[in-house]
């Protein structure tokens, strides 16, 4: 394995050769791999590969799994030819299994870099990321005291994104001069030239946020590519004005370099040359011609089913610390239960000023409640401004490096607006805490555009993604510390408004009390009936508390559940829940895609037969307060307890059992 080092200022003859050996080898296995699997990005890949080789010669263990290894983010995914060569070429992996894998179906050599090959620190594809991502390595580095650095390689199109923009203002303002960017700037993207696509001036941009800028006229030289990346890495040399500021270098390439069919033709940005081309191809390189052998020996391959796990995340330990538990005369949002319980997780875990719980926010410090957390532990809390989309992505991967990140914005910004972001973190296996405040028509005035009432619908669609919900703010309080020391992603969304604490049956003590400990999968039941069971979560559970409470009044046993765990869900609870009969669904959230469609999903396929209501959102809410707007959309505990008295009065009628059509108020048409 060639590994060079940037301690060396200059390459000797010697270094000059070995690299141009592994360009040959890696340039020809580029056209290999695509041209097998028929698909691919061999342009791109061939424009990069001079830096990559030059890069990884010089980073401290590439590919190896260090805690102090140097990380390397490939933001422009789709050259994953380029560096799945270069990696192999340094040793990483045999090249014949990655000639073969690649874009085979259940291998690691995917056609956009992935985690489960070694050297890969972060699964990109969705172009203008991965700057994000290195910031979040490059923090989490500098929190430890670690003097690692992040290299973060980029293309020229993909500038055209706006967190790439997020993403350098806030490496500067947090002095993040351990972490570095390379652009690979070959003028050209899917459609054509970039300067007739979306014109603009890359250097200036950089250079405007702060950023020192290096440029390489021509990004295919080695020597100049070198002094570049070493100026970068050690913060010392030539372009290098501000040691203390992070520096992008921008090194001017040939799309397909090498290739002369290839050599800036936008066609071959994301198309593999034929048989007969990379014939051709492989001549010009220099490179060995042996596709028919490795065609036959793909074509004679398995399905794969195995092989693409990534290597396990270590555990962080967390203490968890003693909840705190309010009085059942207290009246309070849960928004405060989570700044008191998240400071408390900063305090508890802090050795040496170093934090290993820290929380994130946009410019909503005081209305997520982390205004707590300030005070309690200002090393623990990071303002990032208005940049959602840079910090979603930033805290997906600081997730990853041994330190518990909490995200915290509202809603519709943690959600709709950063989906994609939160999509990226589920597929990399990170371990954010996504925790989400104002969701809901429970965010009154602010109007439609802040009710985010698709939350469960949207990262309820993610695998590693667990949601709970809060019913009060004792129980978030349990549910914060909870997920804390959990390793996978966690989601946590909460209303606005001040809630009664949840009594129980007594009314005396809360619910939630000292002794309950709070458990993914379990629902609480709160309140006992047998007539007709209502399962409610977050700020509907007092409410159906309420709506007990009218029931009993007329006579009718209604049966509260709490599902404080949406995902997983309780099945046990909603099968017990079906022995009444009736199941009212009762949320604040589309009632499409909410709650109601997780508990018929268990009914129907349990195949239980029990009668199903669905209340919630059924259009987008107006501005006023939030009980003003529960009313509007028939909510209010008064119109539930009235609709559910007509659901049971329908249950026991000859009529409804012989399937005729029933009077329903207007709220439910």
């Amino acid at each position: 394995m060639l590994h060079i080092g940037f301690d060396k200022p200059e390459l000797s003859a010697a270094d000059l050769a070995a690299l141009e050996k592994l360009r040959v080898q890696c340039a020809g296995d580029i056209v290999k791999m695509t041209t097998l699997a028929q698909s691919g990005h061999p342009g791109g890949s061939l424009s990069s590969l001079h830096f990559l080789l030059a890069l990884y010669s010089g980073i401290r263990k590439p590919g190896v799994r260090d805690p102090e290894r140097d990380r390397v983010v490939i933001s422009h995914g789709h050259v994953s030819p380029g560096a799945y060569s270069v990696l192999a070429a340094y040793g990483c992996f045999p090249r014949e299994r990655m000639l073969l894998d690649f874009r085979r179906a259940g291998t690691p050599f995917s056609g956009h870099v992935e985690t489960c090959v070694p050297g890969i620190e972060w699964n990109t594809g969705n172009l203008g990321q991965g700057l994000s991502a290195g910031t979040g390595f490059a923090l989490a580095a500098r929190l430890r005291g670690s003097d690692l650095r992040v290299a973060v390689c980029m293309g020229d199109g993909e500038q055209q994104k706006g967190q790439i923009a997020e993403a350098r203002r806030f490496a500067v303002k947090m002095g993040l001069d351990n972490v570095f960017a390379v652009i690979d700037l070959n003028g050209l993207q899917i459609g054509g030239k970039t300067a007739d696509i979306m014109p603009q001036n890359i250097a200036g941009a950089w250079a405007a946020e702060g950023w020192n800028v290096i440029d390489v006229a021509d990004g295919h030289d080695f020597g100049a590519l070198w002094r570049a990346l070493r100026a970068a890495y050690r913060r010392e040399g030539p372009g290098v004005t501000d040691p203390k500021r992070p520096t992008v270098i921008i090194a001017h390439t040939v799309m397909g370099k090498g290739v002369s069919f290839m050599e800036n033709k936008h066609h071959f940005h994301g198309a593999a040359a034929s048989f007969e081309q990379a014939a051709q191809a492989l001549a010009e390189i220099g490179a060995e011609n042996d596709l028919e052998a490795l065609k036959a020996k793909r074509a004679a391959l398995p399905l794969k089913t195995e092989g693409r796990e990534a290597p396990p995340l270590p555990p962080l330990a967390i203490d968890a610390g003693k909840p705190r538990t309010l009085g059942v005369e207290v009246k309070t949002d849960c928004r405060s239960g989570y700044g008191d319980a998240l400071a408390d997780l900063a305090a508890a875990n802090m050795a040496g000023g170093v934090p290993k719980v820290v929380g994130f926010t946009c410019d909503l410090m005081e209305s997520v409640k982390m205004n707590t957390l300030k005070k309690a532990a200002p090393a623990a809390f990071f303002e990032a401004g208005i940049q959602e989309h840079h910090t979603a992505a930033l805290c997906g991967a600081m997730s990853r490096e041994q330190v518990r990140v909490f995200f915290s914005t509202f809603g519709v910004f943690g959600v709709a607006e950063t989906y994609n972001q939160q999509r990226l973190s589920d597929i990399n296996e990170a371990r954010v805490k996504v925790v989400l405040t104002h969701c809901g028509l429970d965010v009154g005035e602010d109007g439609p555009t802040h009710q985010s009432i698709d939350y469960l619908a949207c990262l309820g669609s993610l695998f590693h993604f667990e949601i709970f919900a809060p019913a009060d703010a004792n129980q978030c309080d349990r549910i914060v510390r909870a997920i804390a020391v959990r390793e996978t992603n966690s989601f946590v969304p909460m209303g606005r408004s001040k809630m009664p604490i949840i009594a129980d049956e007594s009314g005396k003590r809360p619910f939630f009390d000292e002794s309950y400990v709070f458990e993914p999968g379990r629902a609480d039941r709160l309140r006992a009936g047998s007539e007709v069971a209502i399962i409610a979560f977050g700020p509907t559970a007092h409410r159906a508390v309420k709506v007990h409470e009218l029931l009993r009044a007329k006579g009718i046993g209604a049966e509260v559940w709490n599902m404080g765990s949406l995902k997983p869900l309780d099945r046990a609870a909603v099968l017990r829940a079906a022995e009444t009969g009736i199941i009212v669904t009762y949320e604040d959230h589309n009632v499409n895609t909410g709650l109601g469609q997780l508990v018929g999903n268990v009914l129907a396929e349990e195949r239980v037969q029990c009668r199903l209501h669905k209340l919630g959102v059924r259009f987008y809410g107006s501005s006023g307060p939030a009980d003003a707007l529960y009313a509007e959309q028939g909510l209010a505990p008064e119109q539930v307890a009235a609709t559910i008295e007509g659901f049971v009065k329908q249950a026991s009628t000859p009529e409804s059992a012989a399937g005729e059509k029933q009077s329903v108020p207007t709220w439910l048409r």
